[in-house]
């Protein structure tokens, strides 16, 4: 069985991220992994260096993706506070077709949809999907905060609504990140106990394969 990095934040996530891109190819080679990913949040800033560092590591194939912010009520809204609802959601280019795609989507998030952070919404993802793979993010995507929220229903029409935008391109995603560190958010790992559950049984309900992701 393989894995590969398909979530990565690196040095480009701004205030998020601290991993080099060059020590990530490094210990991607040493340990074994065949590919590597980047999706650094709501931007691209990376990807340049990613791919001339990725030259230097011929047999660690490299994934240009985003970790975008997709705001419910629209990427024109303006309403609340910093995060104002938007939810997470991890597009992976699967071909330069869909890297096109990808960079529409995160320019358009900027010039259209910026309020603090670069928003689309799902007409824009109705419109640049194709090429792109798509995964469900981490506690802060859609389908984990409607879970959280004991919305289940919500949740499922969420899942069937991607999974029919994408098709065999849409995964659910799980992470179990277990912290002992002080300072670290003590309420993490039990929503990601209670978050899993439910993913899992929904994949199974609604045919959607899932990846686990760290």
């Amino acid at each position: 069985m393989s894995f590969a990095h398909l979530h990565v934040h690196t040095q480009y996530s701004i205030l998020d991220g601290l991993s080099d891109i060059g020590k990530l190819f490094a210990r991607s080679r040493e340990i074994g992994l065949k590919a590597l990913a980047i999706t650094d949040h709501g931007n691209m800033y990376g990807v340049k260096e990613f791919l001339k560092v990725a030259k230097d590591f011929p047999d660690v194939k490299p994934i240009i993706g985003c970790e975008v912010y997709v705001n419910p009520e629209g990427r024109f809204s303006k309403r609340g506070r910093e995060d104002q609802g938007a939810n997470h959601l991890i597009l992976l280019a699967k071909n330069i077709q869909g890297y096109y795609n990808l960079v529409k989507l995160v320019s358009l998030g900027y010039t259209e949809g910026f309020y603090y952070k670069p928003k689309i919404d799902k007409e824009l993802l109705e419109k640049y999907h194709e090429n792109l793979i798509c995964s469900s993010a981490c506690l802060g995507g859609e389908i984990p905060q409607k879970i959280l929220k004991g919305d289940i229903a919500g949740a499922r029409e969420s899942v069937q609504w991607y999974r029919d935008l994408f098709g065999d391109d849409y995964y659910l995603e799980v992470q179990l990140h277990k912290s002992e560190i002080p300072g670290y958010a003590e309420d993490v790992y039990p929503a990601q106990l209670e978050v899993n559950k439910v993913i899992f049984s929904l994949a199974q309900e609604l045919g959607v394969k899932v990846i686990a992701t760290n």
